[in-house]
């Protein structure tokens, strides 16, 4: 750790914080499912499992039409590590890709890409069937099928517990809401960045949803279907994940050398920041009291929508005439502020 760092966390205290941001993990493993295990089976498994990727890192269709994605299609197993089988049903091809391999060779071709650190999404799932509408809780039957489908679009997924209260509570009038204020105020003990709800139901022998989309003042929604509720929870997290990709890839090119500010830090929001940041190099350039400097490479709206996740708003710092100089941004560079 630097003697910056050593200095700044020595001289805070270790407070609780509900950040709600998170890291996801695996996010360079890929499921695919497969019929056997026979080499022709295996490579398009791979082929396909790359296209996952593809689509995970950038959260743009057209990526896959690019020519370099396309030669690496013509041998994925360049960027994987290692691969496995794993009996079912259904019967599954495990797929890990190198972190490093895979992210050079995406940026070398020209794709923006999507950090680990992604919003946590709180998920109002409403099913309705004949026997009626019934909300998808953490516990329930149905939760692993949108947590798998959340997982292999790359999205951090929390349900709620849908006990009588949150059941009573998810109605269609709720769910299809311009502003869900209901849900929001019961949202607010699950700690989440978004706020998504879904209205599913199977007509005609498909499975059709209705989603809406919060993150902060902005608002998403479209429509979805599949042959099932696999394929549908599929289709509505790809959607999820295309509107929100945008707001945080990082652009080849678009990146410049910021200064950044932060008042109101703690250990425990120094460590968030740390986390956040790590997509654009950031160097810790002071610390006094609860103001951290940093300087780093960013687009400034990239940085802008990472340190929302942190709950942190942009504007004036207080001035502290013992705080070191703040050095001055590269040249065609920015200063930011930003405060708790």
């Amino acid at each position: 750790m630097r003697p910056i760092a050593r200095l700044f966390v020595s001289c805070l205290l270790l407070l609780s914080l509900p950040l709600s941001a998170e890291t996801l993990s695996g996010l360079y493993q890929v499921r695919e499912v497969v019929s056997s295990q026979q080499p022709a089976e295996r490579d398009a498994a791979l082929s396909r499992a790359l296209d996952t990727l593809v689509l995970r890192l950038s959260g743009d269709p057209a990526a896959l039409q690019s020519p370099a994605v396309a030669e690496l299609r013509k041998n994925p197993q360049q960027l994987v590590s290692q691969y496995s089988y794993q009996s079912g049903p259904p019967q599954v091809l495990q797929v890990d890709f190198d972190p490093l391999s895979s992210e050079q060779s995406l940026r070398q071709a020209g794709l923006p890409l999507w950090g680990a650190n992604r919003p946590a999404i709180l998920a109002w799932w409403l099913n309705d069937g004949s026997d009626g509408s019934t909300l998808v809780g953490d516990a329930q039957a149905a939760a692993p099928l949108l947590r798998d489908a959340a997982q292999h679009r790359g999205l951090p997924l929390r349900l709620p517990l849908a006990d009588l209260d949150e059941q009573l509570l998810a109605t269609a009038e709720n769910l299809s809401a311009n502003q869900p204020a209901a849900l929001q105020q019961a949202s607010t003990r699950y700690g989440a960045d978004a706020l998504l709800t879904v209205q599913a139901r199977e007509a005609d022998g498909q499975w059709q949803a209705q989603w809406r989309l919060w993150l902060g003042e902005s608002r998403e929604q479209g429509t979805a279907q599949g042959a099932d509720q696999a394929a549908l929870a599929d289709a509505v997290w790809l959607a999820v994940s295309q509107r929100l990709a945008p707001r945080f890839v990082s652009r080849p090119g678009a990146a410049q050398g910021l200064q950044l500010e932060v008042q109101g830090a703690n250990l425990a929001r120094y460590a968030e920041l740390q986390r956040l940041l790590e997509p654009f190099a950031a160097r810790l350039q002071w610390a006094k009291g609860d103001r951290l400097a940093f300087r780093l490479n960013a687009s400034p709206e990239q940085l802008r929508a990472q340190l929302a996740l942190a709950r942190l708003q942009e504007g004036s710092v207080a001035v502290d005439p013992a705080a070191p100089a703040t050095a001055a941004p590269a040249e065609g560079g920015a200063a930011l502020q930003f405060h708790w």
